[in-house]
């Protein structure tokens, strides 16, 4: 099959998929509210540039992504690489071994965040709300440390073989610790971190990652083991905003005593 047809075909399987939330909503706007859709037109064609944009991003996903993050780690796991950077056969490797999957995944999940056009639309948002209290950039990096640091501890888990749900029920016993003591404004946005990153750009390279990681270590299964990253990805961006809301709030702890003296030095200046 050639490239131009499987696009085709990705193209008319994502009008499929689109047309229930089409007709759904065409319906609803005219037996439920009673009027016919304004921009009726636009609308169409605004659809039409979707379900386009989706199945070529469908495609670039098979095409490109998904081979890229096979790619990655099995040359990472590749026995002489291994046998070059660790000087010891695949057969007596440890987890520590494989600090280069583990520095490649902290970038890979790093980088992917900072391009997600969600979360750049979320934290503009945020800024705005807040009159500027939780900055762009702030809430940005927050997030991308944790999901970096998520996918890392993600990959240790396959290459370790422990069980997932040992990660992930410690991971949100952190969560539930720092709810209580973290600002309460930073909390719903934390929440939200999670789901909001793990979206076009990051779930498809580091799902590809970790079903090549799997693949690629003896001993693991693609099903049992290769999946989980993005679960990660949706856990530790919580942790690491609201350590960003905690440092955030000790900060101006510590910086109101220094205020509040120069305040008080200013008054008795006044009052002398």
């Amino acid at each position: 099959m050639t490239l131009l047809s499987e696009s085709f075909s990705f193209i008319i399987n994502s009008a499929i998929d689109v047309l229930p939330i089409i007709v759904f909503l065409f319906l609803f706007q005219r037996l439920v509210i009673g009027e016919p859709l304004a921009n009726g037109r636009r609308i169409l064609v605004g659809f039409v540039f979707v379900v386009v944009g989706l199945g070529l991003f469908l495609v670039g996903l098979e095409k490109t992504l998904f081979p890229l993050g096979r790619l990655m780690a099995a040359q990472l796991t590749d026995p002489a690489f291994l046998y070059e950077t660790a000087g010891k056969a695949v057969s007596d490797l440890s987890w520590d071994d494989y600090y280069w999957v583990y520095l490649f995944a902290a970038a890979i999940g790093f980088s992917t965040t900072l391009a997600e056009p969600a979360l750049i639309a979320v934290s503009m948002k945020a800024n705005e709300v807040s009159g500027g209290a939780i900055g762009v950039w702030g809430l940005r990096v927050a997030v991308a440390i944790g999901v970096g640091a998520g996918v890392s501890l993600g990959c240790f888990r396959i290459i370790s073989g422990m069980p997932l749900h040992y990660f992930i029920a410690a991971g949100y016993l952190v969560v539930i610790l720092q709810t209580i003591v973290a600002p309460k404004l930073i909390v719903p946005l934390a929440y939200d971190s999670g789901g909001v990153t793990t979206s076009t750009v990051t779930v498809p390279l580091i799902t590809a990652l970790g079903l090549g990681l799997s693949e690629a270590i003896p001993g693991r299964s693609a099903l049992l083991d290769g999946f989980g990253l993005v679960a990660f990805a949706s856990l530790f961006p919580i942790i690491s905003v609201l350590a960003y809301g905690q440092l955030a709030e000790l900060r101006e702890r510590v910086s109101a005593p220094q205020w509040r003296s120069q305040e008080f030095e200013e008054e008795e200046r006044d009052a002398l």
